[in-house]
C-alpha cells in the first residue's frame, strides 16, 4: 500500500484549501504506466481490491495523502488574472522513493474553490492527449511531468458536446508555478512570497546553500532562469510547441508543465501556432524563447520584494545566452556535429530556411540526414529526403555545405549515423497520431493508444511494420484544431 507525504499542507492554509474528491462511477484503468509505476516503486496491477482504482478516479484517498487545491494566479495572454488555483484538480500528497520525490496530482477530481464556475471535470480526450505528451516528451528527454495512468468510468461532461469524463495522475518534481508567487506579491503578502520561496529551496534547490538572504533569493531566481532556458531549447530542437504559455503553466523546477494545445511540428514552421484560439500567434513556436524570457521577468517582479531590481536584471541578462548555447549545442548534435565551428550557426539556419519554403517534414528531415554521405551524392540519400523537398537544387547546394563540413567533424561515418539515430527521433507524438487514438479510446478501443505509447517509449528505434508512424503527416491532419477545451 503506498503511504504519502505532503509537506505543502504544513505550509500557512492560504496556499490552498483541504478539498474532498468527486469519484468517478464505475471506475476502469484505461492505461497505467507500468515503467514510471515501477520508479515509484508501485505496482498498479497489484490492486485485488481496487484501492489503487478508486483512490486514483476520486474515491477513497490512501493513507497519508491530503488532498489540496492549490491556489495560484497567472498572467493568461499576456494579461494578468489575480486568482486562479486548481480548478479541476488536487495534489494528493508525495511519494519519496530511493533516489527522490515526487507530487501525485488527481486532474479532474471534481470541483474546488478555484474552479470558477466550471465543472471541476476532466475529459478523456484531454486527459489521454496529455499522457501522451508527458510520456513522448520523456523519452526525448526533455524536462516535465509524467502521467502514472488515466481511469474513466460511466460518468459523462458537457464541452462541445458530451463526453466522457476521465482522470488522470499527473506525477511531478513540483507544482508550484510562476503565478504561485505572482498571488502572494501582487496581494502584498510578501512574508508568503518569502516562505514558498524558502520552501522552493529547500525542496527543490538544496544546492543552494548560502546563508544571506540576498544571495540565497538571487540564485534561487538564476536556477529557475537556466531551467527554463535549458527547457525551452530542448523544445525548440525537437520541434514542440506548448501553446498556452501563461506564468501559470510554468514550472519553478523548469519541467513542461500542463499540457493543452499542445503541438509536435510535423512540417517545419517557425511561426507555427497550434492552439486555434491563440489568435495573435503570442505563443507561436518561435515566440517561444521570448515569451520564456517575458515569463521569467513577471516571476522576477514577484520575488522583487526579496531581490534588488539591480539583481533581477543582472540574472534575466544570463537568460538569452543559456537558451542560446543549449540551442546551438543540441542542434549540432542533431546534424552530428560534435565541435562548433564560426559558420555552423549559418548552417543550422539556412537548413531551417529551406525547410520552411520547402513545407519540409522536421523530425524526418533531420532523420534523413544520418544517411548523407560524405563525398557523393547517392541515390539512396535522394530517396530519403526528396519527398521532403521540392526545391532539389535548394536542397543539393546545402548538402554540399553540410559535406564539406562533415569532412572536418571528429566522427566516422558510421559513429556519425548511430549518434544522430540516438538524437533524431523516428516517431513523434504526431497530432493526427494523437487523434486517432483517442477517437479509438472513446469507444473503448485502446489498441492503438497501446501501440503509439510503446513506439514513443522508444522513439529513436526503428521497428518493423510501423511504418505509417514513421511517416509525415497526412494532409487532411492540418486541419486538425487543438484548443484549451478540457
Amino acid at each position: 500500500m503506498l503511504f504519502f507525504d505532503n509537506s505543502f499542507a504544513r505550509l500557512d492554509s492560504n496556499f490552498y484549501t483541504h478539498n474532498v474528491t468527486t469519484s468517478l462511477h464505475s471506475p476502469s484503468w484505461i492505461i497505467k504506466n507500468h515503467a514510471l509505476a515501477s520508479d515509484l516503486a508501485i505496482s498498479l496491477n497489484d490492486d485485488p481490491e481496487k484501492k489503487l482504482l478508486h483512490a486514483f478516479s476520486g474515491g477513497q484517498p490512501l493513507p497519508g495523502s491530503q488532498p489540496l487545491a492549490m491556489v495560484y494566479a497567472g498572467h493568461q495572454f499576456g494579461q494578468y488574472v489575480s486568482q486562479l488555483g486548481d480548478g479541476r484538480g488536487v495534489l494528493l500528497g508525495e511519494l519519496k522513493t530511493s533516489a527522490s520525490q515526487w507530487d501525485l496530482h488527481l486532474k479532474g477530481a471534481g470541483l474546488t474553490p478555484y474552479s470558477r464556475g466550471g465543472d471541476g471535470r476532466a475529459v478523456l480526450r484531454s486527459s489521454l492527449r496529455e499522457y501522451i505528451a508527458s510520456e513522448a516528451l520523456a523519452a526525448l528527454d526533455v524536462p516535465g511531468t509524467r502521467a502514472l495512468c488515466v481511469t474513466s468510468g460511466t460518468d459523462t461532461v458537457w464541452r462541445e458536446t458530451l463526453e466522457p469524463a476521465a482522470m488522470l495522475v499527473r506525477v511531478a518534481k513540483s507544482h508550484v508555478r510562476f503565478g504561485s508567487f505572482e498571488f502572494f506579491h501582487y496581494s502584498g503578502q510578501h512574508e508568503r512570497v518569502k516562505e514558498l520561496a524558502d520552501y522552493c529551496i529547500e525542496k527543490y534547490y538544496p544546492e543552494i546553500t548560502v546563508e544571506k538572504p540576498c544571495q540565497r533569493y538571487i540564485s534561487f531566481f538564476k536556477s529557475v532562469i537556466e531551467r527554463t532556458a535549458i527547457l525551452i531549447a530542448k523544445w525548440q530542437a525537437v520541434g514542440f510547441a506548448h501553446g498556452v504559455m501563461n506564468t501559470d503553466n510554468m514550472s519553478i523546477v523548469g519541467d513542461t508543465f500542463d499540457f493543452g494545445p499542445y503541438g509536435f511540428m510535423d512540417r517545419y514552421d517557425e511561426a507555427y501556432v497550434c492552439n486555434h484560439s491563440d489568435h495573435q500567434g503570442r505563443y507561436a513556436f518561435n515566440a517561444q524563447p521570448g515569451i520564456g524570457l517575458w515569463n521569467l521577468n513577471a516571476l522576477g517582479h514577484a520575488l522583487s520584494s526579496l531581490i534588488e531590481t539591480a539583481d533581477l536584471q543582472a540574472a534575466l541578462a544570463e537568460y538569452e545566452p543559456k537558451l542560446i548555447n543549449r540551442y546551438s549545442a543540441l542542434m549540432l548534435s542533431k546534424l552530428g556535429l560534435v565541435e562548433q565551428q564560426p559558420d555552423d550557426a549559418l548552417l543550422i539556419n539556412s537548413l531551417l530556411s529551406l525547410m520552411q519554403a520547402n513545407d519540409a517534414d522536421y523530425t524526418l528531415t533531420f532523420r534523413g540526414l544520418a544517411h548523407i554521405d560524405t563525398t557523393i551524392d547517392t541515390n539512396i540519400e535522394r530517396s530519403a529526403l526528396i519527398e521532403h523537398f521540392t526545391d532539389q537544387a535548394g536542397l543539393q547546394a546545402w548538402l554540399g555545405t553540410y559535406r564539406t563540413r562533415l569532412q572536418n567533424n571528429n566522427l566516422s561515418k558510421a559513429q556519425r549515423q548511430q549518434h544522430m539515430n540516438g538524437v533524431n527521433p523516428l516517431y513523434i507524438a504526431r497530432n493526427h497520431l494523437a487523434q486517432e487514438a483517442i477517437e479509438c479510446a472513446e469507444n473503448g478501443d485502446y489498441t492503438e493508444l497501446h501501440n503509439l505509447m510503446q513506439l514513443l517509449a522508444a522513439p529513436y528505434t526503428e521497428q518493423p511494420n510501423q511504418e505509417k508512424y514513421a511517416a509525415a503527416a497526412p494532409a487532411w491532419s492540418h486541419a486538425l484544431q487543438i484548443s484549451c477545451s478540457s
